[in-house]
């Protein structure tokens, strides 16, 4: 049997947003594709014991067959690094798409000014909603359809129930402290990126960074495309895909 494809999520988003590729993923993969949920996120339950990385990789562990190809997109790839680290057995191959091991930036390490997330924590105790929106816009900012991309990323979403706001405030201090350059730079197994040069969330210096910790890193960047490729521009998603895997 062929290894299992398994695909995980952003923040405030849930596994309906593959639905765009996840079939066409199978037939060009030739291999069984399967989306989840991050707990929390489109009706999944919490972890049982506190929200951090550790308890989704505990949440998760049981759902992935051993020598999954793990694709993690935003927050994902971050569960997805973590995953590879912690639990080697399960992750054959590691892909990462508009994704960072660490988030935030730090001066020395490229990601997402510290004051954007601070202001979304505030934002999500006023109005959880409004703040996803908004995280949409910024997602999508740059590419060249931007407006079409958040209404097909929206319609998705709506597919399934909306996320728990303790897993959204969990999600963003993942997002805020989450610092994995140590694990990257150990993991074993192949690891490819896919990028958005427009992307206004994870910076495109941070390809050359990862690069320096690990040298089984390749990737591709899309260089008309933002935070979700995958959405944007799925066919050249779908074909860099099938040439690495």
């Amino acid at each position: 049997m062929q290894n299992e494809v398994v695909l995980l999520h952003g923040w405030g988003m849930n596994k309906q947003v593959w639905q765009l590729i996840e079939a066409e993923l199978a037939v060009e993969l030739n291999r069984p594709v399967r989306a989840l949920n991050l707990p929390g996120f489109g009706g999944e339950s919490l972890p049982e014991t506190q929200y951090d990385l550790d308890s989704v990789i505990d949440s998760i562990d049981k759902l992935i067959q051993p020598n999954s190809i793990v694709i993690g997109w935003s927050l994902g790839g971050l569960v997805a690094t973590k995953l590879a680290a912690k639990r080697p057995e399960k992750v054959s191959s590691l892909v990462l798409v508009s994704s960072n091991v660490q988030f935030c930036d730090s001066g020395i390490w490229p990601g997402i000014k510290p004051d954007v997330l601070a202001q979304f924590k505030v934002q999500l105790a006023k109005d959880s909603r409004k703040t996803i929106e908004r995280f949409l816009a910024i997602q999508a900012m740059g590419s060249e359809h931007a407006k079409a991309d958040i209404k097909q990323i929206k319609a998705l979403l709506l597919q399934a129930p909306e996320p728990s706001d303790i897993a959204l405030n969990a999600g963003l201090d993942i997002l805020q402290n989450a610092d994995l350059r140590h694990e990257f730079s150990n993991i074993t197994c192949p690891i490819t990126g896919i990028f958005g040069r427009l992307d206004a969330l994870v910076p495109i210096q941070v390809v050359d960074e990862l690069s320096k910790l690990n040298g089984d890193f390749s990737y591709k960047i899309l260089p008309k495309a933002s935070h979700a490729p995958f959405i944007s521009h799925r066919q050249e998603f779908i074909t860099y895909l099938k040439s690495v895997l």
